[in-house]
C-alpha cells in the first residue's frame, strides 16, 4: 500500500513539473518560438479557441514569427486576439499570413522576465510538495489506523523526501536553463 501512495506521490509530481516546464516555454526570451503564442486565445465565432487550432505557427527566424491561419477570414480576430495578449508582439499581415518580430529585450526587461520566471519555477516547487504534505497526511492516517508501523512510515517518509528532492531539482534545473536563455544577449 505504501509503494502505491509512493507511486501515485511521484507520477503527480511529475505532472507538475511538466506544468512547470510548459510555463516557462511561454515567457518570452529574444528568440522566437513557437511556444510563445500557446497561452493566446482567439475570440473565433463567438467561442474562445486556442490559436494552435485555428492556425499553423512557425520560427522560421530567429526572431520571426509566421502564423499561417487555416481559415483566411480568421486573421482579423487572429490578430486582435495577439494584440490584446500580453506578448508586446505587433502584428503584420500580408492577407495570408500573419508576421511577428519578435524585437530585442532590454537588460530592464530581461531582468523583469527572470523575475517572472522565478515566480512559476516557485509555484512549481510548491505544487510539489503540497503533494508531498498530501501524501504525508495519507501515511500517518494509516499509522493511525494501525494499518502501518512506525518504521515503515519512516522508512516511506524518507522515500517521499528522496522523490520530492530530485523533482524539486528538476525544476530547478529548468528555472536555471530558462534564466541562461533570458541573460544570454
Amino acid at each position: 500500500m505504501v509503494k502505491e501512495f509512493l507511486a501515485d506521490a511521484e507520477g503527480r509530481m511529475a505532472k507538475s513539473v511538466d506544468a512547470t516546464r510548459q510555463e516557462l516555454h511561454t515567457v518570452r526570451t529574444g528568440r522566437a518560438s513557437p511556444h510563445l503564442l500557446d497561452r493566446v486565445d482567439v475570440d473565433y465565432y463567438g467561442a474562445r479557441t486556442p490559436l494552435r487550432q485555428l492556425a499553423q505557427i512557425a520560427a522560421p527566424e530567429a526572431r520571426l514569427l509566421v502564423v499561417t491561419p487555416y481559415d483566411k477570414n480568421s486573421i482579423p480576430a487572429i490578430e486582435k486576439a495577439l494584440l490584446e495578449s500580453d506578448l508586446g508582439l505587433t502584428p503584420s499581415n500580408d492577407g495570408n499570413v500573419i508576421r511577428l518580430q519578435v524585437p530585442e529585450l532590454t537588460e530592464e526587461r530581461r531582468r523583469e522576465l527572470v523575475r517572472v520566471v522565478h515566480n512559476i519555477a516557485e509555484q512549481g516547487r510548491v505544487a510539489v510538495r503540497n503533494i508531498r504534505r498530501e501524501v504525508l497526511g495519507e501515511l500517518r492516517e494509516l499509522k493511525r489506523e494501525g494499518e502501518l508501523g512506525e518504521d515503515d512510515e519512516r522508512r516511506a517518509e524518507n522515500e517521499l523526501q528522496r522523490v520530492t528532492d530530485r523533482f524539486v531539482g528538476q525544476i530547478d534545473e529548468l528555472l536555471a536553463a530558462k534564466e541562461r536563455e533570458i541573460l544570454e544577449v
